[in-house]
C-alpha cells in the first residue's frame, strides 16, 4: 500500500468542554471547510464521503442524517461509521483502493456535551447479565487498571505522571481542551472516579470534528496537496466479554500493531517511528498500550515513560500533541491523533512541533478496555 493513498487536506475545529453557539452540523461544517480549502479543493471536487459519528451520543437516530448537506452526501455515496475516527480513515483507504474513487471526504463529530458519558456506554454491555451491574467505560476501565497495577506491581503514581507529561504538552496545542499543566500532586489529589481512576486520569468528553480528505496517489499534485502518505494500517476487535480476554495486556492492539508494521516495512518500531499518536482515554492506557505497541516489553510501559524516550524531548514522543488526556471528544479522538501525526509530517505543529519526523503512528480505540484497535503508519 505504501504510497498508494495520501491525506491532502487537515481541518480541525477547537474542541471546548462545551459549545452551545454551535449545533453539530455548524460545527462540522467549520471543519470541513478547513479541510477542502488546505486542499485547495470544492466540495464538488470530492467523490465520496465517510462519516464517523455516534447516535446515543449525539441523541439522534441516524446522526450522520444532519450533516448531509454539510459533507456533500446529497446525491453522493456515504459511508457510515458507529465508531472511532480511525476506523472511518480505514474506510476511506478501503475505498480509494478499489478504484472507484479519487477523492473522499472525511469526517468525525461528537457534541459530548449534550451526552453522559457513562450512562449512555452502559448500554455496550450485555443486557442480560452486564448493564443491572452498572458496567460502564468507566468502570470497566478502573477494573482493567486494577488488573494492570496488580499483575505488574504498577502504581496510580505511575500512570498520574502520563497525565502531567500529557497535559505539559497539551499546553503547546492550541486545540486542546485542556491547556493547563498540572502537577503529580494535584492528580493524585484530584477527586476519585472509579478506584484507582481519579478525575484527571480521565480524558475529558467535550465538542468538536475533525474532517480529512484523502486522494489516490493518481489525483495529488505533489507541488500543491503536501501530502501524508498511508503506509499501512490495520484493524483488529477482540472479544466483547470483559472475562474472555486478559485485561492487564492488550493482545488485540498487539496483532493489529504486528500487522499495520508488516504492511508498512516497520521491523523495530523504537527505531523506525519518530512518533506516536496513541488514544488514552485513562492515563493507565498509554503505558499498556506503549507496551502493546512493541515499544518495550509487556509490564514495563512505567519504566519506558520514567525513561524520558516518551517525553518531547525523546528518542520515541508519544501524545505531544497533548493526547486525549488533554482534550479531543470522544469518536473524534481517533481521527484527531491521525491529524497531528499529519500535521506533524508536514512540520506544521508549531509550538509543538517535532524535529526530524519521517514516519509517525496514530492508534483509535473504540469499546470498552481497548476491545477494538486501528493502527495507522503515516509517512512523508
Amino acid at each position: 500500500m505504501d504510497n498508494e493513498v495520501a491525506i491532502i487536506g487537515l481541518g480541525q475545529t477547537e474542541y471546548r468542554p462545551v459549545n452551545p453557539h454551535q449545533n453539530a452540523t455548524e460545527m462540522v461544517l467549520d471543519a470541513v471547510e478547513l479541510a477542502l480549502a488546505d486542499a485547495s479543493l470544492e466540495l464538488a471536487d470530492v467523490d465520496g464521503v465517510v462519516t464517523a459519528s455516534i447516535d446515543l451520543w449525539d441523541g439522534r437516530t441516524a446522526s450522520n442524517f444532519y450533516l448531509t448537506e454539510v459533507v456533500g452526501s446529497v446525491l453522493k455515496p456515504e459511508t457510515r461509521v458507529a465508531g472511532d475516527g480511525t476506523l472511518a480513515v480505514y474506510q476511506a483507504v478501503i475505498n480509494l483502493l478499489t478504484g472507484e474513487y479519487e477523492k473522499v471526504l472525511v469526517v468525525s463529530s461528537s457534541k459530548g456535551s449534550e451526552a453522559d458519558h457513562e450512562a449512555i456506554s452502559n448500554w455496550v454491555f450485555d443486557p442480560i447479565y452486564q448493564q443491572p451491574l452498572g458496567l460502564d467505560y468507566l468502570v470497566a476501565a478502573a477494573l482493567q487498571a486494577r488488573a494492570y497495577m496488580n499483575q505488574y506491581d504498577v502504581s496510580p503514581e505511575s500512570w498520574a505522571r502520563v497525565v502531567t507529561k500529557n497535559r505539559a504538552n497539551g499546553a503547546h496545542n492550541p486545540r486542546a481542551m485542556r491547556q493547563k499543566v498540572v502537577s503529580l500532586e494535584e492528580v493524585l489529589d484530584s477527586g476519585m472516579r472509579a478506584s484507582p481512576l481519579r478525575e484527571l486520569d480521565v480524558a475529558p468528553t467535550g465538542d468538536g470534528a475533525c474532517a480529512l480528505v484523502m486522494a489516490r496517489k493518481e489525483a495529488v499534485d505533489q507541488s500543491r496537496h503536501r501530502p501524508v502518505w498511508l503506509k499501512g494500517m490495520a484493524n483488529v476487535l477482540g472479544a466483547h466479554y470483559l472475562g474472555d480476554r486478559p485485561l492487564f495486556k492488550d493482545e488485540t492492539l498487539q496483532m493489529a500493531a504486528i500487522k499495520a508494521y508488516r504492511m508498512a516495512g516497520v521491523d523495530d518500531p523504537r527505531r523506525d517511528l519518530d512518533v506516536v499518536e496513541l488514544s488514552e482515554y485513562y492515563s493507565y492506557q498509554e503505558l499498556m498500550w506503549s507496551e502493546s505497541l512493541g515499544l518495550c516489553p509487556f509490564g514495563q510501559g512505567a519504566d519506558l515513560l520514567f525513561s524520558g524516550e516518551t517525553g518531547r524531548e525523546g528518542k520515541m514522543p508519544v501524545n505531544p500533541s497533548g493526547g486525549l488526556i488533554s482534550g479531543s471528544p470522544f469518536v473524534v479522538g481517533g481521527m484527531a491523533r491521525v491529524l497531528e501525526c499529519a500535521v506533524q509530517l508536514r512540520g506544521e505543529a508549531g509550538g509543538a512541533q517535532l524535529q526530524k519526523i519521517s514516519r509517525a503512528l496514530a492508534h483509535g480505540t473504540t469499546g470498552p478496555c481497548g476491545q477494538g484497535h486501528c493502527v495507522l503508519i503515516l509517512g512523508r
